[in-house]
């Protein structure tokens, strides 16, 4: 377990109740810093079912949500309507009821998938930049939409720009929503804390093959953990 040490930070919880409660009490001390030192916070979030619960009790939190700001971490290339996009789980688990918070999402009805990645990111160039990323990972070390074996990997583990289009065909993981945007490395590596959240044992065995394998375009979670900055903090129950 040394690597783990050396490169992240691991964070065990005795159950998935403990994990909920210190994830979602850990992001709202980084975010009420945040606007206490700069009047306001901007955090990018993920989709799925992992982080939902998170959200619901985030969201509970005594913060002032009007001064928070809310973007994605990645999206498929769906309306922000569609019960299936990573905007409506984060509307519904915790937009919903943190009254007030303002909410950026990657698609925008009627543009296209490219302009809406420019949109994003001019988003975040001018926005005040993000202290917070939550992020997942798949069974295949994927996070976000960074996929391995997609067509677009490697020219999104090199862009230059905090998000990029990524065509994920080929891939059975991105089921039937191939067309994704999401960050690169270099919009990772401008967050100031990184949150990986991970349940089972087999996820943590999976980020255990990503850190002894080494290799980026295999397991893609590894974008996250060598990014400049702070180490990523990876919250795990069994």
């Amino acid at each position: 377990m040394s690597a783990l040490a050396e490169r992240l930070t691991l964070v065990r919880h005795s159950d998935e109740e403990a994990w909920t409660e210190n994830v979602a009490r850990e992001m709202a001390t980084i975010l009420g810093h945040e606007i206490g030192q700069r009047g306001r916070a901007r955090m990018l979030l993920s989709g799925g079912t992992t982080p939902a619960p998170v959200y619901e009790l985030l969201a509970e939190q005594p913060l002032e949500w009007a001064r928070v700001e809310v973007g994605l971490a990645d999206e498929r290339w769906l309306s922000p309507q569609d019960r299936d996009s990573n905007a409506w789980l984060v509307r519904h688990s915790f937009l919903n009821l943190a009254e007030g918070a303002h909410f950026d999402p990657l698609v925008r009805v009627g543009k296209s998938l490219a302009e809406c990645v420019h949109d994003a990111n001019l988003q975040a160039e001018y926005s005040q930049p993000a202290c917070l990323v939550v992020l997942g990972m798949g069974n295949d070390g994927h996070t976000a939409s960074l996929f391995p074996g997609s067509r677009d990997l490697e020219r999104a583990l090199q862009g230059n720009k905090p998000y990029a289009a990524l065509d994920a065909s080929g891939c059975p993981v991105a089921r039937d929503w191939h067309l994704r945007i999401t960050l690169t490395p270099r919009g990772l590596a401008s967050v100031g804390n990184r949150l990986l959240l991970l349940r089972g044992k087999q996820k943590l065995e999976v980020l255990e093959a990503a850190l002894a394998s080494g290799d980026v375009h295999r397991y893609p979670v590894l974008a996250a953990i060598d990014a400049p900055g702070p180490k990523l903090r990876v919250h795990w129950c069994g």
